[in-house]
């Protein structure tokens, strides 16, 4: 989606059944994270850190064809399934928003400076 400006990109994840994310190595997720803000259902792989910023939010497998392919199967023909994700996506990506990030930092600070 390089190229697009913000709200397309959010636009376009929201309009997809489901984003999958099948990396051998990821240095943080974005593209995972900006589709659970933007309400669609995440597959991504047990490596790097998407098991990380996805938590319980999304499917995650190994890194295989058949892993992948069952997770993707299982999420566009279980309505609820995806439904859930969604859902618990739109949430745990509020973990992720500037404010919750500024939040902790001061937190962490406030914690070091009372030593």
């Amino acid at each position: 989606l390089e190229g697009l400006a913000d709200l397309e990109v959010a636009s376009v994840m929201a309009a997809a059944d489901v984003l999958c994310a099948p990396s051998w190595s990821e240095g943080f997720g974005f593209a995972a994270l900006e589709a659970m803000a933007s309400g669609a259902p995440v597959v991504v792989s047990n490596r790097g850190s998407l098991p990380e910023v996805v938590g319980e939010a999304g499917v995650i497998v190994e890194p295989t064809a058949e892993a992948i392919a069952d997770a993707l199967e299982s999420v566009v023909r279980d309505r609820c399934l995806a439904e859930r994700l969604t859902r618990a996506g739109l949430d745990r990506s509020q973990m992720f928003t500037w404010e919750a990030t500024v939040a902790g930092w001061a937190d962490v600070l406030e914690e070091a400076a009372s030593r």
